[in-house]
């Protein structure tokens, strides 16, 4: 093989052929003038292509020199950039990131050049557990995240994830874009919603087994949809963590700012690397402020139809999910039946979920809740969002700390009766959502008597 660049010249086996020849053209001259069988590799050759006439003209008379010959030129390049006059003449091949059995071999072999110290040598388990949270980096990229992981002990293992996880989303969050969320929630951390977690549970069983199953079957993913603050993103981060994979966000707010370039290509290559990550949770917050068909002929419209399409066809291992506020601008192609495999109703918490919510953010603040009489502070909370709850818990907390005293169920209804929900000031609209939702999509929570 026969390599050119534009700072090395053409080299064959790290020797220098000719070095005058670090001019493309004279590059391309040499291969039409060499006799024999060679294979030439050409890197970075998109920069003088989309420069000069001259050199792109001369790659076509080296295409018909090279005929019945024996000689072939690759180009290799870290973007595409395809002339249109060359394009009939040119076989493109997309390198996507290394999948699981490279990743493999390529962690054996990394943990084979560190001294061991009479040590034994790494799992296959923790081979591949390490392999499976490198996937969707590039081999540059996993080479970093190993050394940083061995930086922090002599050898790879169970121990390392963190180390790991943490440079690769260091990695994934530099493009703006997409945002790895490291922080997990277990379905114990969400308070009602059963009917949700009774089918993420029975779906789990299902995603797990997706190898073995028709991809008819393999869940796809599901839309939340509901009123703000009553739990559909802590929701996304407990499927992460029941699905026992790593969630990752898509910021369609930074797709559109036009920072990266153009939105549908930025969107489309987005949703590619996703499903190199895969198996994987993608979350879509808001999906209602970017995946629109308001614009059918404009930018968002191109987006959407993608969307839907590539909704159809993803990888099996890339789990979906959607969350929106303002479902009056989804549009029925979005919600109907073989998107999501579910569209969920979130509405405010019942009498019982609201107590369930407050034993949680007490546990969680190391207080125990058995200390308090939380079935009265039902009558001070009607109507109230998780999220209300959750400030109605810190507020009474800070409270106490004020008074440097611990907390009282006092303090709780004292900060109860100052807070006006949400589903009083937006009254109107919380109706609206509802009646929206009665016949188009599943409820999270069991059906409520008297409302």
């Amino acid at each position: 093989m026969i390599q050119w660049s534009l700072t090395e010249g053409l080299q064959q086996d790290g020797v220098v052929l000719e070095s005058a020849m670090q001019d493309p053209r004279a590059a391309l001259d040499y291969i039409v003038m060499f006799r024999g069988g060679a294979i030439f590799h050409l890197k970075d050759f998109h920069e003088p292509l989309r420069d000069s006439p001259e050199v792109r003209r001369r790659l076509r008379d080296v295409y018909d020199s090279c005929r019945d010959q024996r000689k072939y030129v690759v180009i290799t390049s870290p973007v595409k950039f395809i002339p249109e006059e060359l394009d009939r003449s040119m076989i493109f091949l997309e390198l996507r990131p290394p999948d699981q059995v490279e990743l493999v071999e390529f962690v054996r072999e990394e943990t084979e050049r560190v001294p061991r110290n009479g040590e034994d040598a790494t799992s296959d388990a923790v081979v591949y557990q390490i392999a499976r949270a490198l996937q969707g980096l590039t081999l540059d990229e996993s080479r970093y995240a190993l050394r940083r992981a061995m930086a922090k002990g002599p050898r790879l293992g169970s121990e390392s994830l963190p180390a790991l996880l943490e440079e690769k989303r260091l990695l994934i969050n530099r493009s703006g874009v997409i945002e790895y969320i490291s922080s997990g929630t277990s379905l114990g951390e969400v308070g009602g919603l059963q009917g949700l977690k009774k089918w993420l549970l029975e779906r789990r069983k299902l995603f797990q087994m997706r190898d073995t199953l028709s991809s008819e079957i393999v869940p796809k993913g599901l839309l939340m949809m509901g009123i703000p603050g009553c739990g559909k993103s802590l929701c996304v981060k407990a499927i992460a963590s029941s699905f026992e994979l790593p969630l990752y966000r898509m910021d369609m707010i930074e797709i559109f700012s036009g920072r990266h370039g153009k939105p549908e290509g930025v969107f489309a290559e987005s949703c590619k690397m996703m499903e190199d990550m895969a198996p994987a949770v993608l979350w879509f917050d808001e999906i209602e402020m970017g995946i629109t068909s308001t614009e059918s002929s404009g930018e968002q419209g191109r987006i959407f139809a993608f969307f839907l399409t590539w909704m159809q066809e993803k990888t099996r291992g890339l789990f979906v999910a959607a969350t929106a506020n303002r479902i009056d601008l989804l549009p029925a192609e979005m919600i109907r039946k073989g998107r999501f495999d579910e569209v969920f109703f979130v509405d405010i918490p019942l009498d019982d979920e609201r107590i369930e919510i407050f034993k949680i953010h007490l546990t969680r603040r190391g207080i125990d809740p058995t200390k308090f009489n939380l079935g009265q502070l039902t009558q001070f909370t009607v109507g109230w969002t998780g999220a209300e709850i959750e400030q109605c818990v810190v507020s009474a907390l800070t409270q106490a700390r004020l008074a440097d005293r611990e907390i009282t169920e006092q303090d709780l209804i004292s900060i109860a009766v100052k807070i006006v929900p949400l589903s009083r000031t937006m009254k109107e609209q919380i109706g609206h959502i509802r009646s929206w939702a009665f016949e188009r999509a599943v409820r999270a929570s069991p059906q409520p008597t008297g409302r």
